[in-house]
């Protein structure tokens, strides 16, 4: 047995040089000792594979591949994929995946480098420029420069094609410095400008040979051509015509490295109804924009709920034109103490809402953070009103308050909102809670066009419960400027603070951050002590997704079509690298776990 000892050590410390004696040993061993060779062989063999597991195992790390796909759907069928024309959300998520701008957002806040390579801005905060990237190609191969660049712009400021994005650019001039290289300037300093630069750039040698009245014609608003992470692969309609689905094929030339999920599929469905039973049924891995009543429905084990603050306020904006008694400070501090936030958005949204006591949302740049919401005690709330000269007239049903040689001023108004089933809900909470104090308030509910054009428009209401969309850079000039009071401005507060005024008017040209920052700090502490409106709630995007789809590192959105910013770096797929082989200094950061 020695001599199978010697051999085993020689095998395992010379194995390259023991192949030929090992095959000579195994041919002339008697049969019972060939057995027992070969066993040896086989125990050296596993053992062997054992350490290169172990070794493998303690070192190797998991890094992300390539491979896997998963289809999602979207409530409403597509139409505009076109970063200057979408006017859907079905429209903005596929411009979000098609396309790509000269920033990205990062999913955190921020913004990152997409098209550009870098840029510049002049100490003056008037003038931006851009390098485009030397490797940026579209979908079709096509180099992507500064004239594709110049053309987007041009067309989003047209007046002729109606642009959502037109207000965007307004007073911003376009320079081509060279193909590379793109300069805005602007009238005055704008701190939130390089939002503007996440607009997704159209191709200049497709769109050209069409006039802006002809855009919402061309076939490449059904088929895009764009630069960003995913190019259509194949477009779906059933036997009418409709467009039912879209199949997206993974970008090989996307700027920030190729996206690891190899493929998506967007189903369209009418109506949430059938979103959801598709998503029941199994015909599709993910849902997006689930109402809050119906979540339950679709949390299933093996999948993930993901509830993304979206930058919306809706509030309560009181008309102090139309209403005397809006006039009075306590009557709207009472109106505000008099709502429990906890109970509107555990009624309503079950749980999914953030209770707001300002004019800029959690998540937001310079939010301040939210006041505790407190249990309305009514009976101070009434108490306080009774101090400032109101008292409730028992034949009327209302609390009034009467001035010398004047007319008694009532308590008495209507609350105005559109027929969406949470603002109608929210508004009934809110009208039971201000006729506890003693308030008289009737509900009326409009179709949102209606309410737009007869009521918001001409500032035909005494208080309007209604919601306005800000950045994630929010800039809250256009809703609390004095100036923009009346339409199309957008102050339906028609709220006049000189002090106010000044510190929207410094924030926006402030470069400086941490400065805009405070300035930002200083506008809402200002707000809140005024009360020219009611805040109440700060919505959230729920969005569900299987457990196999990891990296999707989302904590900020400002569009629902933001959760795809960073899509290139989810996956579905993984595999065992070593450090060594680890690439270093990538654009796009590899996760290792």
């Amino acid at each position: 047995m020695k001599r199978f000892q010697r051999l085993f050590v020689f095998v395992s410390t010379k194995p390259i040089a023991a192949l030929s004696v090992l095959r000579y040993v195994a041919r002339r061993l008697p049969f019972r000792e060939k057995i027992a060779f070969l066993f040896l062989v086989f125990l050296l063999a596993f053992s062997v594979f054992g350490i290169i597991v172990g070794v493998n195992r303690l070192y190797a790390k998991e890094v992300p591949a390539e491979g896997g796909s998963f289809t999602e759907g979207i409530i409403g069928t597509p139409r505009f994929i076109n970063p200057l024309i979408a006017i859907s959300d079905s429209d903005r998520d596929l411009t979000a995946l098609v396309y790509s701008g000269l920033l990205r957002p990062d999913g955190s806040g921020g913004l990152i480098p997409d098209l550009a390579e870098r840029y510049e801005i002049s100490e003056d905060g008037m003038t931006y420029t851009f390098t485009i990237k030397e490797n940026a190609l579209w979908h079709d191969g096509y180099p992507v420069t500064s004239d594709d660049i110049l053309f987007t712009i041009r067309e989003a400021k047209n007046p002729a094609l109606k642009s959502s994005k037109r207000a965007n650019w307004e007073g911003v001039e376009v320079e081509k410095v060279d193909n590379r290289v793109i300069r805005f300037l602007l009238r005055r300093p704008y701190a939130p400008f390089l939002e503007n630069a996440t607009l997704g750039i159209l191709p200049k040698h497709l769109w050209e040979g069409a006039a802006a009245e002809q855009m919402a014609l061309s076939e490449f608003n059904i088929r895009p051509i764009g630069s960003g992470p995913y190019k259509v692969q194949k477009v779906v309609r059933n036997s009418s015509g409709i467009i039912t689905s879209y199949v997206l094929a993974a970008n090989e030339q996307f700027l920030l490295g190729k996206p690891f999920v190899k493929r998506i599929a967007l189903k369209f469905y009418p109506s949430e109804d059938e979103l959801i039973a598709a998503y029941k049924n199994g015909f599709i891995d993910s849902a997006s924009s689930i109402s809050p009543q119906r979540i339950n429905e679709v949390r299933k084990k093996g999948s993930v709920l993901s509830a993304l603050n979206l930058p919306r306020v809706f509030a309560v904006f009181l008309n102090q034109n139309t209403v005397p008694a809006f006039a009075e400070l306590a009557v709207r501090k009472a109106l505000v103490r008099a709502v429990d936030r906890e109970k509107v958005v555990a009624e309503v949204f079950s749980g999914y809402a953030t209770p707001l006591s300002g004019p800029v949302p959690p998540g937001t740049f310079g939010a301040l953070e939210q006041e505790n919401p407190t249990v309305p005690d009514v009976d101070d709330i009434r108490a306080s009103l009774k101090k400032a000269g109101w008292t409730f007239n028992e034949k009327r049903g209302v609390l009034e308050k009467i001035t010398r040689g004047k007319e008694p001023v009532e308590l008495s108004f209507s609350l105005v909102t559109s027929n969406a089933p949470d603002l109608v809900q929210t508004a009934q909470l809110l009208k039971s809670a201000w006729e506890q104090l003693g308030a008289k308030v009737a509900v009326r509910v409009f179709e949102l066009g209606d309410l737009n054009q007869r009521v918001i428009r001409p500032r035909e209401y005494d208080a309007l419960l209604f919601g306005e969309v800000v950045g994630l850079d929010p800039d809250p000039f256009a809703f609390w400027h004095s100036s923009q009071r009346n339409d199309p401005g957008l102050n339906i507060a028609l709220y006049t603070n000189i002090t106010v005024d000044r510190l929207l008017e410094a924030a926006r040209s402030d470069t400086d951050l941490e400065e805009r920052r405070v300035t930002y700090e200083k506008f809402q502490q200002e707000v809140r002590k005024d009360a020219p409106a009611v805040f109440l709630y700060s919505p959230q995007y729920l969005y569900v997704l299987p457990e196999r789809i990891r990296g999707v590192a989302v904590s900020a959105i400002a569009v629902p079509s933001d959760r795809f910013a960073q899509i290139y770096r989810w996956f579905i797929d993984t595999r065992k690298v070593w450090p060594i082989f680890i690439p270093k200094n990538k654009e796009r950061s590899d996760y290792v776990f």
